[in-house]
C-alpha cells in the first residue's frame, strides 16, 4: 500500500488486485487458485458488479481525497474502463488487543477472529515458496471481495437475544458461554449447541476456534440508500481453497442466510510489495 497524494501526507492508500481475466494470454503466470468467483449457495450475483481484470482498492479518512484519487487514477489509465465501484466505511473503527474492530450494519462488532500479531497475519495471508505458485506471486495474497446486502429491517424485528444466537456472539464480542471476546471458547464442551447453536454463524465458520481459518478479514459497511446496505466483505489468504472457500462451504444452511444476499464482488490476487513482480510480464 502506498500514498498517492503528492503533497506528502500520504492521505490515500492504494493497492491493486489482479483478476483471472488479467492473465488472458499469459496463463502460465496466473496464480494457481485464481479464477472467476463462483456463485455459492444463496448468492444472486449481478454480473455488472462482479469480477474485473483488476481491483483498485482505495482507503482514506477523507471522502474528498478518495474521490480525487479515483478521478486521477482513471485519467492516467485511459485504456481502462470502470466496471463497478462501491464505497464503504468502518463504523466505530478502533484498535483493541492488536486487532482492528468495527461495528457492522447488524450492530455487531467484527474483527475478533483476526490474528493479533504481524507474524500470524503473514502466516495466514502471504504466499510463500513451495506452494506451487508462479515465482512472481510469492509474497502476494489472494483477496476475496463479496458485496453482501443485509435485510436490516427484517433483522431488527428480532430480539437482541435471538440475533446473538444467530451470530453466536454478544453484540460487543463476548461469547455466548461467557468467554471474553479476545479469548477462544471451547465448543467441544458444548457438543449439542446449548450455549452456542450449531447453526450459528461463528460456529459454522470456525468450529475449532483454537485452529482458526487461515485468512485475515478487513471488511467495510456500505449504504447506497433505498434500503441497499450491508457489508463489503474482504479477506486475504495464502490459499484460496483452504481459506475463504472452505469457510463459505461450511456456512451453507446457516441460520443467518435468510438475512443476507451476496450480489457481487470477485476473486483477485494482490501482487507482492514493490514493482519487481512486473518483470515477469515483460517479454524479452
Amino acid at each position: 500500500m502506498k500514498g498517492v497524494d503528492r503533497a506528502g501526507a500520504e492521505r490515500v492508500g492504494v493497492s491493486v488486485g489482479l483478476g483471472s481475466s488479467f492473465f488472458s494470454g499469459v496463463h502460465a503466470l496466473r496464480p494457481r487458485h485464481l479464477k472467476p468467483m463462483p456463485s455459492f449457495f444463496g448468492d444472486l450475483l449481478d454480473e455488472s458488479q462482479t469480477h474485473g481484470d483488476a481491483l483498485v482498492y482505495l482507503e482514506s479518512d477523507s471522502a474528498a481525497d478518495l474521490g480525487d484519487a479515483a478521478r486521477r487514477l482513471l485519467s492516467v489509465m485511459p485504456a481502462w474502463r470502470k466496471r463497478w465501484s462501491i464505497g464503504g466505511f468502518r463504523k466505530e473503527n478502533r484498535g483493541q488487543g492488536g486487532k482492528w474492530l468495527a461495528r457492522n450494519p447488524f450492530h455487531f462488532t467484527e474483527g475478533f477472529g483476526n490474528p493479533d500479531t504481524e507474524r500470524e497475519v503473514v502466516d495466514r495471508a502471504v504466499v510463500v515458496p513451495g506452494q506451487g505458485e508462479p515465482a512472481w506471486a510469492e509474497g502476494g495474497s489472494y483477496q476475496v471481495i463479496r458485496i453482501v446486502r443485509f435485510a436490516t429491517d427484517l433483522w431488527d424485528r428480532d430480539s437482541v437475544d435471538e440475533q446473538e444466537r444467530i451470530i453466536g456472539r454478544r453484540r460487543e464480542g463476548r461469547w455466548l458461554d461467557g468467554t471474553p471476546g479476545e479469548e477462544q471458547p471451547n465448543f467441544a464442551a458444548d457438543p449439542h449447541g446449548k450455549a452456542t447453536p450449531l447453526d450459528s454463524h461463528v460456529r459454522l465458520a470456525a468450529p475449532d476456534r483454537r485452529n482458526p481459518p487461515p485468512m485475515v478479514r478487513r471488511s467495510y459497511s456500505y449504504d447506497r440508500g433505498d434500503g441497499d446496505s450491508g457489508l463489503i466483505f474482504s479477506c486475504f489468504q495464502r490459499d484460496l481453497v483452504q481459506g475463504f472457500e472452505t469457510v463459505q462451504h461450511r456456512l451453507e444452511g446457516e441460520s443467518l442466510s435468510k438475512y443476507v444476499l451476496t450480489t457481487g464482488g470477485g476473486y483477485f490476487f494482490v501482487p507482492p510489495p514493490g514493482d519487481g513482480w512486473t518483470e515477469a510480464f515483460v517479454r524479452p
